[in-house]
């Protein structure tokens, strides 16, 4: 259950990756949805970062959430949006981006509505048929 409030006339939801009260957007919503049932299928908790920040190209940026293996190695990020956008291939480049600089073997694309998982190879990335768990994210290739 998310522990929301409002503060000043608008939501706000309790991150507990973040340790903080954020705005309740339609992505974060999304968000805080998807990586709770995901703790409830047997994610760590505390293996999970979110809005972490990666170096690529020269820029900084934010990934919507990583999840990483025992030995705090990235395998797996998630790039979340809105209900209303689509996961479009402009979505899956964005994230083929961010695994320039982390080299995972997964990611997940959600919108709170369509959820996709692929397996990344050289070559491009295959489509899973179902969510990975959490062990067959850190089982090596």
């Amino acid at each position: 259950m998310l522990n929301i409030r409002q503060i000043d006339g608008k939501d706000y939801v309790f991150c507990v990756w973040r340790r903080k009260f954020v705005r309740l957007t339609p992505e974060e919503w999304v968000r805080q949805n998807f990586l709770h049932a995901l703790v409830a299928q047997g994610y760590p908790q505390e293996r999970i970062a979110v809005e972490a920040s990666i170096a690529v190209a020269e820029l900084q940026k934010r990934c919507d959430a990583i999840v990483y293996d025992g030995q705090l190695q990235p395998v797996c990020i998630i790039e979340f949006k809105a209900p209303t956008v689509s996961l479009t291939q402009k979505v899956f480049d964005q994230v083929s981006v961010y695994n320039r600089r982390l080299c995972v073997d997964y990611f997940i694309l959600s919108n709170g509505r369509e959820h996709t998982a692929c397996l990344v190879a050289p070559t491009g990335y295959t489509r899973l048929e179902a969510l990975p768990t959490y062990q067959q994210l850190c089982q090596k290739k």
